[in-house]
């Protein structure tokens, strides 16, 4: 366990907080030169994430100006740690790679900062970062412990093969997958995801994380995906994956997860490719049964872009207790409302907090980044507590090791 960070570690680590402010992006990019001169360090990080957009350089400022901030509150920090554990341990980090990020983060700190990163600030940083390091690493012991010993469940890669191919709309396209061994899969919670290792020619391995779209059943996972303009792994499933083609599966993570015990009402907020883990919770909640309501909400451009729209209706049509609303941004002409969508336009704040029990729901959240954060924000200000609001990114988030 951690020892507690000293008095002088916390004060020199707040004192760096205007520095990073100012030079926490170049830092950051400094620290990944470093690190991706090693290819096996390399090989753990998403790299359509550190492309020419730099993503993933600036939400990791964020997450490392955030750490600085709240270094001696680290509790405020909790939700973010977890995210990262689980995000590492579907990438497969070991303690065995953190010395490399040490390193890499201490000299871009220095290299950044020149005579201003004195031998007590990078010292305290040293501190600092390892007091976080052994916290995710005592964490994510845990994770791998726990999917080692579920029934079911691994660690490390296994192989799997694609059993079926499903096409669900003009750019989504649904996976489902078997273990290439014939052995039970380990049940996931419903909203978490799989962490794939493609070995995709004329590059070097690619890892990506897809959302599981359905709800455990002990023998197969299925992926839903949408083709992503330039998107590599997105494309090359769409081209290229069939029945009998194999990848390289880490077991489920993610902290994004349906509620064991559901007693409250429950809302199914999404946008675009976002429904991906919430068809997987509104079939567990079906297959559950009982008289909780089930608000069902999606958003999506138009009838060719509405993925599973058939099978969520026929879930809703086993359940009384499940009502659905889907929104059409822009309704093709030949669109017919009531039978193609419910509700022309997008989902209007409005809208929201009218015709979903804002004082008692606990609301699951997933799509775009901006979709997320207006959705957040408009419930968060109609006074729903956090605990009642979940969500989940898709996209670099702010890991602090790999992504």
């Amino acid at each position: 366990m951690s020892q507690p960070l000293s008095e002088q570690t916390i004060a020199l680590v707040k004192a760096t907080v205007p520095a990073l402010e100012a030079h926490g992006l170049a830092i950051v990019r400094e620290m990944y030169d470093r690190l991706f001169q090693n290819p096996d360090i390399a090989a753990l990080f998403n790299q359509s994430h550190h492309g020419g957009s730099g993503s993933q350089s600036r939400a990791l400022t964020g997450a490392i100006l955030s750490y600085a901030s709240n270094v001696e509150n680290l509790a405020a920090l909790a939700p973010a740690v977890e995210r990262i554990a689980q995000k590492h341990v579907g990438l497969q980090i070991v303690p065995e790679h953190y010395p490399f990020v040490a390193d890499a983060l201490l000299g871009a700190i220095k290299a950044v900062l020149g005579d201003a990163a004195t031998d007590d600030i990078l010292a305290a940083w040293g501190e600092a970062y390892w007091f976080l390091a052994n916290i995710l690493i005592a964490r994510e012991e845990r994770l791998y412990t726990d999917q080692r010993t579920a029934e079911g469940g691994w660690n490390g890669w296994r192989e799997f093969e694609v059993a079926e191919v499903a096409p669900e709309s003009a750019v989504i396209t649904s996976f489902t997958l078997r273990p290439a061994d014939g052995e039970p899969v380990m049940a996931h919670r419903p909203g978490q995801y799989l962490t794939f290792s493609f070995d995709i020619p004329g590059h070097a391995p690619v890892k990506r994380n897809y959302s599981i779209s359905a709800a455990p059943n002990g023998e197969s996972y299925r992926i839903s995906v949408k083709r992503e303009p330039q998107g590599l792994a997105s494309g090359w499933l769409h081209d290229n994956a069939g029945v009998g083609t194999r990848f390289k599966v880490a077991a489920p993570s993610g902290e994004f997860f349906l509620d064991a015990v559901t007693e409250r009402p429950v809302v199914l907020l999404s946008g675009g490719v976002g429904l991906t883990p919430l068809v997987a919770m509104l079939e567990a909640l079906v297959a559950k049964g009982g008289a909780v309501p089930i608000h069902y909400v999606h958003g999506t451009h138009d009838r060719t872009t509405h993925a599973m729209r058939d099978h969520v209706r026929a879930l809703a049509a086993k359940a009384s207790s499940v009502s659905i609303t889907d929104f059409h941004q822009q309704p093709l002409p030949d669109e017919v409302p009531g039978r193609d969508y419910d509700i022309a336009g997008i989902i209007t704040d409005e809208w929201l907090l009218a015709h979903t029990p804002v004082a008692e729901a606990d609301y699951y959240i997933c799509g775009p980044r901006a979709f997320l954060r207006h959705a957040v924000a408009t419930l968060s200000q109609a006074g729903v507590a956090a605990s009642r609001i979940h969500y989940e990114f898709f996209g670099p988030a702010d890991e602090l090791l790999a992504a």
